[in-house]
């Protein structure tokens, strides 16, 4: 037996351990079968060139629990290590401290745990003491016994064993006793393990049997060594890929709608599978479903630094040895490899759509409204795929036609460019509550697109910054003959004194509602249009909007709701109420909140002195009343109360 200082201090090695793993303790386990893995492929690997002879037998990596012994033990099969490969890849760490080690790899790309040795510490984290019993695959090699209590202190004696490879022996720590529990390890093989490249086995496979589950004699293999991304395209079918998907995803009710397989040899190596899920509202709940491996060893499923954040809402697998990792494997360093990596998949992405739409727009169109959202946020927050996809991106009108945008600009461009040479395109939200500004716009020649998605007004303010002349307006936003003026406004014949005294009617009868305010205007509008109706500026309304996506835009959504109530002073019945207005008696009253003293209390006698004369006026007509509340229903805007009321009248003028 001999004894021996490993090659750094308690004080220098554990700070380190720590430093890197201690906020995620459960990957030792992740370390210590990769680390039996690459024993395992190393030992194909001399095989396949001769250094190897003979029958390698079964490789396989086992996982054993033992909990009379507290213990709990990785094994392999693969090369093994001799007593001079324990002194010199366990006990000598090539580097004197904690300090010197982060400042020395901090931006080495390649700066994994496995190089240094400290996959094997991440073990110290959970035990009290740490065994290797190992046999090289060497010929006349002795078997070697080394075990550390977690000091600077190690044991190294031969020892006896017959199978060539590695058993690493943890001696669990009552602190974690959890990970002698089958249930624990399983979640962790699960996680980490399920698709590296040599079988992990870990117990016998168990069946229900008289009420209770009892272990059968199959071994519990937990991975599957040949995942669909290890494998060409030519080779799978779409059951293939689906039955992928439901593997990575068990809990995922809805199949994907398509994928693409990523195989990337040059500038550097990249795999994988990115699956599109159906998508349609809801950003956040779909995120973090790539998971990212490297070599088939899982490391995380938050990919922000290796995809856009767009890219977050898909699914499915990335793999490559190329991303830089820290020595935790667990979090990604900046580097300028991670920026071409995401620029590759955001063109192969891209590509992918681009293809789509082309050789099938008929099925590309049905699944429009699921990929969506995905493309107006990778628009919105990319630049480079904003330039790819603006050419697939599709706008659907209230009849159910996708165009593009190039399409849609040819096709609206004759009816529905204004005066100014603004090309105008009318939306709805709900084209229920729209009904009756869309059959207007519709009479007229004008087409409507529906835009009821949850990026959709910020895709809009998008494209209007990118397209000279181009103004999306939603049809309810003002009277139709404002939103495309092909000429200038019409001026009525009415003085300011019986607008004045119609205004005064209107504010009467508008019901009064908290963050809701209601301003009056008028305009010659057709005769045919309605006498009155509701609009909301579309500038206040898109600012609302987006402020409940887009942080420092809080105060839009503070701001109480505001609504035009406009007359159109050339319809029949205003012009009648109108007429009302000619009056001395009207005159005066406006005559004297005019000449108003600048004290507060005489002006608001004055005005209710005005608002007293209006009402004797026209306050008894039930055509004000009603009028105004059709103008509230067809904005729906009409509930309660009010409801009540205005179908009680219009029952009584029907007698």
């Amino acid at each position: 037996m001999s004894k021996g200082t490993i090659g750094v201090t308690s004080d220098n090695i554990f700070p380190v351990i720590k430093k890197f793993l201690y906020s995620d303790h459960e990957i030792f386990l992740r370390e210590l079968i990769s680390n039996a893995v690459d024993a395992t492929q190393k030992l194909k690997t001399l095989s396949s060139v001769g250094e190897v002879k003979g029958d390698l037998g079964n490789l396989r990596v086992q996982v054993i629990i033992d909990k009379k012994k507290k213990t709990l033990t990785v094994r392999d099969s693969g090369i093994g290590m001799t007593a001079e490969e324990v002194d010199k890849y366990i006990n000598q760490i090539a580097f004197s401290g904690a300090e010197e080690f982060v400042n020395k790899y901090k931006d080495k790309t390649e700066a994994i745990i496995g190089h240094f040795g400290l996959g094997f510490y991440s073990a110290f984290m959970v035990s009290d003491k740490v065994e290797i019993f190992s046999l090289s695959y060497r010929e006349d090699a002795t078997a070697v016994h080394w075990s550390c209590s977690g000091e600077t202190t190690y044991e190294m004696e031969d020892t006896i064993k017959s199978d060539r490879g590695t058993d690493i022996v943890l001696h669990i720590n009552d602190e974690f006793q959890q990970y002698l529990e089958d249930a624990t390890i399983e979640g962790l093989l699960n996680k980490y393990c399920k698709f590296l490249p040599v079988e992990i086995v870990f117990g016998k496979k168990k069946e229900w049997k008289d009420g209770k589950q009892v272990e059968t004699e199959e071994d519990n293999v937990i991975n599957d060594i040949n995942p669909a991304w290890t494998r060409k395209p030519a080779d799978l079918k779409d059951e293939d890929y689906k039955a992928f998907y439901r593997r990575l995803y068990p809990m995922q009710m809805d199949e994907p709608l398509f994928w693409i397989h990523l195989n990337v040899d040059y500038p550097f190596h990249l795999t994988g599978i990115l699956y599109f899920p159906k998508i349609r509202t809801n950003l956040d709940i779909q995120k973090n479903k790539i998971q990212l491996y490297c070599n088939q060893v899982y490391v995380t499923d938050e990919v922000e630094n290796i995809v856009p954040q767009y890219l977050t809402l898909l699914h499915g697998v990335i793999d490559s040895p190329d991303i830089p990792l820290n020595v935790s494997r667990s979090y990604l360093q900046s580097d300028n490899n991670v920026k071409k990596i995401s620029s590759l998949i955001t063109k192969k992405v891209a590509d992918k759509l681009a293809e789509l739409y082309k050789n099938d727009k008929a099925d590309f169109e049905k699944k429009w409204d699921d990929i969506r959202l995905f493309i107006q946020y990778g628009m919105l927050t990319d630049e480079k795929f904003y330039e790819r996809a603006v050419s697939f991106a599709l706008f659907k009108n209230t009849e159910g036609t996708y165009f593009t945008l190039d399409e849609y600009k040819e096709k609206i461009k004759e009816n529905q460019t204004d005066k100014d040479g603004n090309l105008v395109v009318l939306y709805t939200q709900d084209p229920d509550a729209n009904f009756t500004h869309i059959e207007r716009a519709k009479q007229k020649g004008y087409d409507v697109l529906l835009m009821d998605g949850e990026l959709d007004v910020h895709a809009m303010s998008q494209l209007e910054q990118k397209n000279e002349k181009l103004r999306f307006t939603r049809i309810d936003s003002d009277i139709l003959e404002n939103l495309i003026r092909k000429e200038d406004s019409k001026k009525d014949e009415y003085t300011d004194e019986q607008k004045e005294g119609l205004r005064k009617a209107f504010e009467a009868v508008l019901p009064e509602t908290e963050r809701l305010n209601y301003y009056i205007s008028f305009e010659a509008a057709d005769k045919d249009a309605l006498p009155v109706f509701l609009t909301q500026n579309e500038f206040m309304r898109r600012m609302k909007e987006m402020s409940q996506h887009q942080q420092g835009m809080s105060f839009y959504g503070q701001m109480p709701d505001q609504y035009n109530l406009v007359v159109n002073t050339a319809h029949p019945l205003v012009q009648e109420l109108m007429g009302k207005m000619t009056s001395e008696e009207i005159e005066e009253a406006v005559e004297k909140k005019d000449d108003a003293s600048a004290t507060e209390t005489k002006e608001n006698e004055v005005k209710e002195t005005v608002k007293k004369t209006v009402w004797t006026l026209v306050g008894e007509d039930e055509r004000l009343h009603q009028l105004t509340d059709i103008a509230l229903l067809a904005s729906g805007r009409l509930k309660g109360e009010p409801l009540a009321r205005f179908v009680t009248r219009s029952v009584s003028l029907l007698k």
